[in-house]
């Protein structure tokens, strides 16, 4: 017997697993998508990746009609739970970014499709490792996606800023490009007394935030680099031989991106003949931009404004790996406002953020209306 769609997402909230380590997340939606689709051949699943799920629903009546791609990311962040419900995580990772509730939304949709007999033709995609690691392009890479006809992708995203059950999007640019961006400055230590005696990584790194700023201001708001963590030193009276700045660059384009962190190096190699440092630039994860298709935008406005509020927003600067999904397909990707009236708003990732059970009911009706 299958679960509901908010029972899952309790399952999936109480236990969360980080980018890549989704083993029992997996197998929770695995479980609930076999018993659910048992005896339908029509219904295949495959795992491209050692975790995520791609489910194959071809239902449609007229062959070689094409097919429609819903996704949904599963992963969860470090984090230690706030929110205080009765689900809460105390595993040290929490979905403090709405993967759950993202996951019980299209989930919630197959159960529908399945139940109803829908004769269309779907991938339900449940990826991995959205939040580091660009899971959405390594199982692209797989190859899995290229044996179908997709005409078009969806996804949304659950968000506190906005009064629940609001669809908010916009054509063009609606998430940016994000891109990990990590520096080491080498030096060499000497006591604070004798400071000629050494390099003195950490003031590398000073000089090194402070010209970043200045760079940034030709860019209007188009593009940040923001620093989340920054380490240097071992002893108060020693100047550091090391300093790391961990941090991330987002973006309107990659073409920004791109450029801006070449300015960056080159910054960093002016510090280096200056100070006589070395230093190393590094990129982790790198998503594209997610981009909405206009015409699925009109469509979607059109079919979705009578029975729900849906308003056009303006773009964020934050990262989303569906930007993979978005370069290949004409995609529609919204925000799905899980604002309680009245309620304290966190926002995405933090340790009290928790959309109510209630959205999901919202999101699931939102994919009927537009795609069935």
């Amino acid at each position: 017997m299958s679960l509901e769609p908010i029972a899952l997402r309790h399952i999936l909230h109480v236990a969360p697993e980080p980018s890549f380590k989704e083993f029992n997340t997996t197998r929770v939606i695995t479980e609930n998508i076999s018993s659910l689709c048992s005896g339908a051949d029509h219904i295949k699943l495959y795992s491209p990746l050692e975790t995520g799920l791609v489910v194959e629903y071809g239902a449609a009546l007229s062959p070689g009609e094409p097919f429609v791609l819903l996704r949904a990311d599963i992963d969860a962040l470090k984090m230690d739970e706030q929110s205080g419900c009765e689900f809460g995580s105390s595993n040290g990772f929490m979905h403090s970014c709405g993967h759950d509730v993202h996951t019980a939304i299209l989930y919630g949709f197959i159960r529908y499709a399945v139940e109803n007999k829908i004769k269309k033709n779907f991938i339900f995609f449940f990826q991995p490792a959205e939040e580091t690691g660009g899971g959405a392009e390594l199982a692209i890479k797989t190859g899995i996606l290229d044996k179908y006809n997709i005409s078009s992708a969806y996804a949304l995203h659950v968000t506190d800023g906005y009064d629940e059950g609001v669809i908010a999007s916009a054509p063009g640019v609606l998430f940016a490009s994000a891109r990990e961006t990590d520096i080491e400055f080498f030096g060499k230590a000497a006591h604070i007394a004798f400071p000629e005696r050494g390099i003195n990584a950490l003031n590398a790194a000073r000089i090194f935030f402070d010209r970043c700023e200045s760079a940034l201001i030709e860019y209007k708001g188009n593009l940040i680099f923001g620093v989340g963590r920054f380490f240097s030193g071992e002893l108060r009276n020693i100047l550091p031989a090391y300093a790391k700045i961990e941090g991330s660059i987002r973006a309107l384009s990659t073409r920004y991106s791109d450029e801006f962190y070449a300015k960056i190096n080159g910054i960093a190699d002016d510090i280096k003949k200056e100070l006589k440092v070395d230093f190393t630039l590094k990129t982790g994860s790198y998503y594209p931009e997610v981009s909405v298709d206009k015409p699925l935008f009109n469509a979607a406005r059109e079919k979705l404004s009578g029975g729900h509020k849906f308003i056009e927003c303006a773009h964020k600067l934050t990262g989303e790996d569906f930007g993979f999904i978005a370069k290949r397909y004409p995609s529609f990707m919204f925000w799905l406002g899980s604002r309680k009236a009245g309620e304290e708003t966190f926002g995405l990732h933090n340790p009290k953020f928790l959309p109510p059970d209630s959205v999901i009911e919202k999101g699931v009706k939102i994919f009927i209306d537009m795609l069935c």
